[in-house]
């Protein structure tokens, strides 16, 4: 015959957290080997870290601390910030937090955690109470969150990203200042983290653009009216294309012309490669004014192109 699994009110196993659950804990805290993957050994209850007690601190299989937080009750920001100070104060290594219902709040937060590069691993478990038919009531324990290499990468790309962010915003706020001493283009654009910056070159979908890498930058002509546009892109495209020459001639470069076949935006590139975000901030200065003097010379290049087909559509 087989039993069905019966939830227990985990207060009628243990009437107290710190008397009868956090004593019953240390007596067994082999309960927890399998489930966070790792040997625990040496627990102590109540140690104290100045005004706070906590419930149990114990090591792992290398003699690292390990600080335990017991919480017969839902998750809440008050245990999650004891146990940063537990951590701070006995320089653990692993943190365990052991709740009965955890809220996503601090799931989120506990995976966050994991992700940094504070060299400590979290977990959050979830503590159920169960008998089987007339058994005695057991613990289940579940664990929610804990630490993985792929968090860790996870949290290592979140670090790049960041600091790429923080590159560009800087980059182009030294671009717009150095651009605004030559020409008006982009004056009222502001620096962004985002890899491009854009201005309308005065037709509807027509966009003069610079787009940074870390190696280099791109000057485009981008043409995309939006949604459902692609013949209208594609004839923009063609109309100012029958200048290529002319183009290419007062710019003194020849521009990668791309269609974009089978997608709605058609663009006109110049790629530079004297530079870009990852190049030392004392090259920058030199990078932008490369770009901006390039950007001048399409500007003025196409301009009045631009301006007469828009006024050949405005005819039609």
């Amino acid at each position: 015959m087989i039993e069905k699994i019966i939830r227990v009110n985990l207060r009628d196993i243990w009437k107290h957290e710190a008397t009868d659950f956090t004593v019953w804990l240390t007596d067994n805290i082999d309960v927890l080997n399998e489930v966070v993957g790792f040997e625990i050994s040496n627990p102590e209850r109540e140690q104290t870290t100045g005004n706070f007690n906590v419930d149990i601190k114990a090591e792992d299989e290398s003699g690292n601390t390990v600080i335990i937080e017991n919480q017969l009750e839902k998750s809440n920001h008050d245990h999650l910030g004891k146990i940063i100070t537990y951590l701070a104060a006995f320089e653990a290594k692993k943190a365990i937090w052991i709740v009965s219902e955890p809220r996503q709040e601090h799931v989120s937060a506990i995976n966050w955690l994991n992700e940094g590069e504070n060299n400590c691993d979290f977990y959050l478990l979830k503590i159920e109470g169960i008998k089987i038919g007339d058994s005695n009531p057991a613990p289940l324990i579940t664990k929610i969150v804990g630490p993985s290499v792929e968090t860790k990468q996870i949290g290592k790309i979140k670090k790049e990203d960041s600091e790429r962010h923080k590159l560009r915003l800087k980059f182009w706020t030294k671009l717009l200042e150095i651009a605004k001493t030559k020409h008006s283009l982009f004056n009222g654009i502001s620096p962004t983290k985002d890899p491009w910056i854009s201005t309308s070159a005065g037709m509807r979908g027509v966009s003069y653009v610079y787009w940074l890498a870390k190696d280099g930058v791109r000057l485009e002509i981008r043409i995309d009216a939006g949604k459902d546009s692609e013949e209208h892109n594609l004839k923009v495209f063609n109309a100012i294309k029958e200048y290529k020459n002319e183009i290419e001639s007062t710019i003194g470069e020849k521009l990668n012309w791309d269609e974009a076949e089978g997608n709605r935006m058609c663009a006109i590139r110049l790629q530079l490669k004297d530079g870009g975000y990852r190049n030392s901030k004392n090259e920058w200065e030199s990078i932008a004014n490369k770009a901006i003097d390039k950007m001048i010379l399409l500007e003025n290049a196409t301009k009045n192109i631009i301006k007469k087909i828009k006024r050949l559509q405005q005819k039609l």
